[in-house]
Formats: structure tokens, C-alpha cells, sequence
């Protein structure tokens, strides 16, 4: 409390992070079983919504690259396969099948000829609209089997996991 009567909150020192980590860990197998268990859910669950697509004929691949043309907007595909984590080559060969299905349009990079910009197409974002929202559905399903009460752990689990991915 200040002298106004106002609260003041911490300022956490770096050691104490340091600290709260060291406990965390001496707590044993149990929060390394946390860990773990945690680490499986949430593998399991994504494997579960990726499986939820509007169309079989796209590759996960593919999808995950309309995705992030989704959220990031037009790209190189030197940008592209950055975010993607993969080679330029191959990211080549995802935009090339992309663009044969009408998903994605390339145009001429406004400042750099030897660049190319690629953004999703009409039909592109229909279909990721549509691939979200049959994921959103299934999980939709899910959560309509749990209590409120567990749903609303899995609510603050989801803030708490944003947190712990950066977000």
C-alpha cells in the first residue's frame, strides 16, 4: 500500500522467475507427467481438428499454407515457406498445386521483377472459411458433451495456453 492508499503491484525479479522454475521442477514426476500429459492432449487434439476438412483432396500440406495466407495476407513464397518452416522449393510446389486448384493467385512483386506475391483466391478463402468452419463444428460437438463446469476449465486453460505459446 502507498501512502495514498492505492496498492502497488510487484515487480517480479528475474532470480524469482529463475526461482518459481527451480520449484516447479523439484516438484518431480508429477509436473513432469503435466507436462507430458499436456503435451500428448494437445498433439492428439490438433491431429483430431486437422482431421476435420471441408475437402480431402487438399493436403495438410496445403491447407496449413492457405492458412496462413488467411491470416498473414499476401506474401513472396520466400516469405511463405519462412513461416511454413519449410524450403523454398518446396513451398514452389505447394503455391504451384494451389494454383492449379484456383486457391491462390500469384502476381508481380510491385518493387523486386524477380519476386512474386501470392494471395489466396476467392474460391482460396471460401475454402478456408469452409475447413473452419467444419473444425469449429466438430469442436462445437465436443464441447456440447461437457459439463459447464468443464468447459469452463478448458476456457481458462485456453488463456493460459495462449499465454504460455506468446500469443
Amino acid at each position: 500500500m502507498t501512502m495514498d492508499g492505492s496498492s502497488v503491484t510487484p515487480v517480479e525479479h528475474p532470480c524469482q522467475k529463475i526461482v518459481r522454475y527451480a520449484n516447479y521442477m523439484s516438484d518431480g514426476a508429477h509436473d513432469r507427467s503435466l507436462a507430458s500429459r499436456l503435451r500428448l492432449a494437445v498433439v492428439r487434439l490438433n491431429r483430431r481438428l486437422r482431421a476435420q476438412r471441408a475437402g480431402e483432396s487438399v493436403s495438410l500440406t496445403q491447407i496449413s499454407a492457405l492458412s496462413t495466407l488467411h491470416k498473414c495476407g499476401e506474401l513472396t513464397p520466400g516469405q511463405l515457406a519462412a513461416k511454413e518452416g519449410v524450403q523454398p522449393p518446396s513451398m514452389t510446389r505447394v503455391i504451384a498445386a494451389l494454383e492449379e486448384r484456383g486457391y491462390v493467385e500469384r502476381s508481380p512483386h510491385p518493387t523486386d521483377g524477380r519476386q512474386a506475391i501470392v494471395r489466396l483466391s476467392e474460391t482460396g478463402l471460401a475454402f478456408v472459411r469452409e475447413t473452419i468452419s467444419v473444425r469449429e463444428a466438430w469442436l462445437d460437438r465436443q464441447l456440447a458433451e461437457l459439463s459447464g463446469e468443464e468447459r469452463e476449465v478448458l476456457s481458462q486453460a485456453a488463456e493460459i495456453i495462449d499465454r504460455m505459446a506468446g500469443n
